[in-house]
């Protein structure tokens, strides 16, 4: 046969990850052969004894291990499911069948369940007849087996009987999701009410079957989704968020949800489907708060875009983006970044104005001025006394205000001097020339980590979206990862997304295990949905399980290493690849410490840097600082050095204004939840000397 397809399935993948490294590297010179001809006589076929499915056959990877195969000769399509042992390759695959949802038109690869005895109890889905469970996907064969389940936990385990896109409809059900409203979105998003696919060939031509099965197009196909399987082209999206990506919005729209719950993966499709309706030199400007974040989701865009869609999208964090118009409206002032030289500017402007006897400190102007007067554009002192200074903790009466308004002013003539500017100011400055132009300079923005944007820079995105228009600005973000004390009311900065939000409550990539205890860190604080209204029923949902995060104390710092040296072994010797282990810590002083610590244990060391992608050809541990790792995904991650006095960091937190040192209390307990809901499968929290507060 001429015209074959080779097609990997997600729980190859998954397989193929938990083999120790010389099966996986078996596995993979076999792959290479296998996809050049699956019909050669090379390729040992076997049947299954007492298999259900005639698709069914095992392949022979080397004498200890085989792969299971569905082969459709009719269609031309082998189709790759699993990799084990011998034995325990067999036993996966002899209650196993396959077929194509007549209701869904879903490729659905299941186990039919021998059920021996009646459920004496109400099982969980008892209210839901069989024909609204044939219409979200239950296999017919499979309708027993759903009606057995009790509880919530015999569902969990269930997961590796249940198919992928039925678990995650029934997953919403046991979330209060009335079951009509899931049938409703689940058949909105197909095509047709009764697909026409009969066989896989047609099947595969079907997005929704993509997000599980992949055509593998070349070798180079192929070793991309062997350098990462467990990413599982999560590039892809769920019935849920592609109709928040396909809705055509009257103005401004945001997108909530927990870590984990595919935000930014929305964010990047519907820059794409936006995309697609420009012309000429029209560009999306899709914008974020990091430069590495930047980076990554460029990257990731490359994996969904055409090279046409990819001209129509500029992709850059919304700092580059000002120093780029300031650079081309011909402004000589750059954007000082340097704490030290922005202290020596306040202290300076301090002594100038004589203002040292007032008791303010350097941290107390540096807030005032970033908090109150550039949000209200208060660049002189008739409009600064007029300032609202609802939230600040430190009180000033009219005189103190001139005295404070003394200092600012020395501050900017130093700032003018040295042809420079820091951040909020020149986003200020920014937004003033462009209101000046009346233009709208692109005519979609998408916004990534939405919650990390201070006021004036939404209303910069205000400015550069123009006058309000259909879909003119798209936001996503989630208050609990706000690291940076940027709190902003969207519709005091212009942009209104009343009756336009959407809430994702699916978490696919931490476990739930992880997602409470990092989600209980964050107890007795509210949280607000990023236009000043508090958040009701903020927590999402992980449909997958494992662990609780295991946190140590030691008394020494070589008792940590020592620790995480052993875990680090264990998980190698089990097949997780040194690139999908990630070491965090809060500062780059102790990162700087772990990386000598365990380079000397032997370990290969790759740090994440600040603007630099991580190479996954490069092996290693991946080691990076709790900030870095935002926006990151890894199987396992340690949080080392989680001290007292460490996390929270003493020198953010001690701050005299009552309220901004809140503030930053809550920054760091949100640092600690993002660093902890970067694990897929487990994480671990180490500490020495003192242990931080925060631990439970």
């Amino acid at each position: 046969m001429s015209d074959v397809k080779v097609v990997i399935g997600d729980t190859f993948l998954d397989s193929f990850a938990r083999l120790p490294s010389q099966a996986q590297k078996h596995t993979s010179d076999f792959l290479v052969k296998f996809r050049s001809n699956p019909t050669s006589p090379a390729i040992n076929y076997e049947k299954i004894a007492s298999k259900l499915d005639k698709k069914v056959w095992s392949v022979r990877i080397d004498d200890t291990y085989r792969g299971i195969v569905l082969r459709e000769d009719k269609s031309g399509v082998f189709l790759l499911v699993w990799v084990d042992h011998h034995d325990e390759a067999y036993a996966w695959a002899e209650r196993k069948r396959c077929n194509i949802n007549p209701f869904t038109g879903a490729i659905q690869l299941y186990t039919v369940q021998e059920i021996t005895e009646q459920v004496q109890v109400k099982g969980i889905f008892e209210d839901i007849t069989d024909d609204n469970l044939l219409k979200l996907g239950v296999p017919e064969e499979q309708l027993p087996f759903i009606r057995t389940l009790t509880s919530k936990d015999m569902f969990i385990q269930s997961k590796g009987i249940i198919t992928p896109d039925v678990y995650e409809g029934l997953s919403w059900i046991l979330e209060d999701i009335p079951v009509d409203e899931v049938i409703e979105l689940l058949e909105a998003e197909r095509e047709n009410a009764a697909p026409k696919a009969m066989d896989l060939r047609a099947a595969l031509d079907n997005v929704e079957n993509q997000r599980f099965f992949r055509v593998v197009e070349g070798e180079d196909d192929l070793q991309a989704m062997l350098e990462r399987p467990l990413e599982k082209w999560r590039v892809f999206l769920h019935p849920a968020q592609r109709k928040i990506v396909n809705k055509d919005y009257s103005g401004s729209a945001r997108v909530t949800g927990g870590a984990g719950t595919g935000k930014t993966v929305v964010a990047m499709h519907r820059a794409r489907r936006l995309a697609g309706k420009l012309t000429g030199r029209q560009r999306v400007l899709f914008t974020t708060f990091t430069a590495n974040l930047a980076a990554d989701i460029q990257d990731n865009l490359r994996k969904i875009c055409t090279n046409d869609e990819l001209r129509h999208i500029e992709v850059i964090n919304l700092d580059s983006w000002v120093s780029d118009f300031m650079r081309n409206a011909g402004y000589d002032a750059r954007i000082e970044y340097n704490d030290a030289f922005l202290k020596n500017c306040w202290e300076n402007a301090i002594g100038e104005a004589m203002a040292e006897d007032t008791g303010l400190t350097v941290d107390f102007y540096a807030e005032e001025w970033a908090r109150v007067v550039i949000p209200q554009h208060a660049m002189n002192l008739a409009k600064y006394i007029r300032c609202s200074r609802n939230g600040r903790g430190v009180r000033l009466n009219r005189n103190m205000r001139k005295q404070v308004w003394a200092v600012f002013e020395s501050y900017q003539r130093q700032m003018k001097a040295a042809g420079k500017r820091d951040v909020q100011w020149a986003m200020d400055e920014c937004r003033f020339l462009i209101d000046k132009q009346h233009e709208t300079l692109y005519p979609y923005i998408v916004v990534d980590e939405g919650q990390d944007f201070s006021p004036i820079a939404m209303e910069l995105i205000r400015s550069i979206a123009g006058e309000e228009h259909p879909n003119d600005i798209f936001i996503v973000g989630d208050s609990h990862q706000r690291i940076y004390r940027n709190k902003t009311v969207l519709s005091k900065c212009g942009i209104q997304v009343r009756g336009r939000s959407s809430i994702l409550r699916i978490n696919y990539r931490t476990t739930e295990e992880t997602r409470a205890y990092a989600f209980a860190l964050l107890e007795g604080i509210s949280f607000d949905d990023l236009d000043g209204e508090a958040l009701d029923k903020d927590e999402c949902q992980s449909l997958t399980h494992g662990e609780k995060p295991m946190v140590k104390y030691f008394r020494s710092a070589n008792k940590e290493i020592e620790f995480i040296e052993e875990q680090i072994n264990s998980l190698e010797a089990s097949g997780i690849p040194l690139k999908d282990i990630c070491i965090t810590a809060r500062t780059h002083n102790m990162l700087d410490n772990y990386i000598k610590a365990f380079t000397e244990c032997g370990f290969r060391c790759y740090e994440l840097k600040k603007e630099k992608m991580d190479d996954r050809h490069q092996e290693g541990i991946r080691l990076a600082t709790m900030h870095r790792v935002k926006g990151l995904e890894f199987q396992y991650v340690f949080i080392a050095g989680v001290n007292k006095g460490i996390v929270p960091l003493s020198n953010v937190v001690d701050i005299d204004d009552s309220v901004a040192k809140q503030e930053a209390e809550v920054s760091e307990k949100c640092l600690l939840y993002v660093a902890l809901t970067r694990a897929q499968k487990g994480a671990y929290i180490t500490s020495y000397g003192k242990k931080s507060d925060l631990l439970r």
